[in-house]
């Protein structure tokens, strides 16, 4: 596998297929409404009302549609060539199964509306939350982000799943950019010794776990996280959150060793994202968006190098698997999703895909060939979870910009294939969302 020392310029991202029966054909027409906040909002609400998630069949209750509506934290932020940026966030639950509104400032700040509140594990390191028989009112919730005497409704936030090394990487990037590190400084973890960019790059693009523990462990050795007495004192990784006004990202309780799963005292429960903080945290990170407007003129960036390098690593994501679905266009059954561009890099001479562990079946070509926008994202993907968050470019003549987080409690266990993270839905949702876009932002 080629490592990830020539980064490409940060304004290159990476497209799959069109949409399918769900979604609207492809172009779209002309919106009746202009691209408002309120209309995005109304938009992406019915976007997922349209796939039907409450159907969605689920295996752990003997094969029935699922017995509570699953959990949906959607935002995205809209970049037109002329007029100021456009964003929504809306969010499903059992408790709110046909969706919630967030509320958001005119500065893009944090959501006024929302009470979020941690996902849970029992003492086995299980989800429960996700259960068919779960009764979430026995469940002593812990807050995450939201007031209860702020009025609007609770949302339990679904655990990122490997959308988490999204945070990692930017740690890392603070970190070589403190001079506490670098990226092409050795390192050594489960006996193999390579560079930080190399670890990174594998963490990213085909999401490997032990690229991520070694990561980590150089958070703790260069003292941006430490414990004490078994207790997590010391997190810089939230200090920069915050300071960005990201509140609902962390990542807490790794340990030293690299853990950062259910088994170390991390994992669930203890790692969170939101949909809306998620785009927020791309928007700092996207090189070609404009200033973004909560944020003070002296709020922390990263500089051109470290962005470089978690944008070739976004860019050159071989996991095409939830939004996008261009990776599984070989798994029968196959529905389009966000139409993107499949690096080339990993397809193989009769057009399977191979990254790191990962290998999926089919002759991908034409997805290298094709496609309609760049995606450059990250994927996550446990039994219980299915995330998705990224930068959307148009691919010339197209011009569309746009940038989407999806965190959801649609996991493997409702796949239609072993080889597929989620439901069909999920793409078909991606291509309806991008056919609403590229009619706003190309018309």
């Amino acid at each position: 596998m080629t490592d990830g020392r020539t980064a490409p310029s940060p304004t290159a991202p990476s497209p799959a297929a069109p949409a399918d029966s769900r979604a609207p054909l492809r172009p779209g027409p002309r919106p009746a409404q202009p691209l408002t906040h309120a209309a995005l909002a109304q938009a992406l609400r019915e976007a997922v009302l349209a796939q039907d998630f409450g159907a969605t069949l689920d295996p752990q209750d003997e094969g029935r549609p699922i017995r509570h509506f699953p959990s949906i934290d959607l935002a995205v932020a809209a970049f037109p060539e002329s007029g100021p940026p456009v964003w929504a966030n809306v969010a499903f639950s059992r408790e709110h199964p046909h969706g919630l509104i967030a509320a958001l400032p005119a500065d893009g700040g944090p959501v006024r509306n929302l009470r979020f509140l941690a996902d849970q594990r029992d003492a086995e390191g299980n989800s429960i939350a996700w259960r068919p028989g779960s009764d979430w009112s026995a469940m002593d919730w812990v807050p995450l982000a939201g007031a209860v005497g702020e009025g609007g409704g609770r949302v339990v936030a679904p655990y990122p799943a490997s959308l988490l090394k999204l945070m990692v990487l930017v740690g890392i990037g603070r970190l070589v950019d403190q001079g506490r590190a670098g990226w092409w400084q050795s390192l050594e973890y489960g006996g193999r010794e390579r560079v930080v960019a190399d670890w990174a790059y594998d963490m990213v693009t085909w999401s490997s776990n032990e690229a991520t523990s070694a990561l980590v462990t150089l958070m703790h050795a260069a003292g941006a996280i430490r414990r004490d007495g078994g207790r997590e004192v010391r997190n810089e990784l939230h200090a920069l959150f915050a300071s960005l006004g990201l509140t609902t990202l962390r990542l807490a309780n790794t340990t030293a060793e690299g853990g950062w799963g259910n088994a170390a005292g991390s994992g669930v429960g203890q790692i969170q994202m939101t949909a809306w903080d998620t785009v927020r945290l791309l928007w700092w990170l996207d090189p070609t968006t404009p200033r973004a407007p909560w944020l003070p003129a002296d709020a922390p960036r990263l500089s051109p190098e470290s962005r470089n390098q978690a944008m070739h690593a976004l860019q050159d994501q071989a996991l095409h698997q939830v939004l996008s679905s261009g990776a599984l266009a070989g798994v029968p059954g196959w529905v389009p999703g966000l139409p993107a561009r499949l690096p080339g890099r990993w397809l193989q001479p009769d057009g399977s895909l191979r990254a790191g562990e990962v290998s999926l079946p089919g002759d991908l070509r034409r997805f290298a060939a094709g496609g309609e926008v760049w995606f450059a994202h990250k994927t996550g993907n446990t039994e219980n979870y299915a995330s998705d968050a990224g930068i959307v470019r148009g691919i010339a003549p197209r011009r569309r910009h746009y940038l989407i987080a999806l965190l959801t409690s649609l996991g493997s266990r409702y796949a239609p294939d072993p080889r597929c993270p989620t439901t069909w839905r999920i793409p078909a949702l991606g291509a309806a969302i991008d056919a609403r876009m590229a009619a706003w932002l190309e018309a």
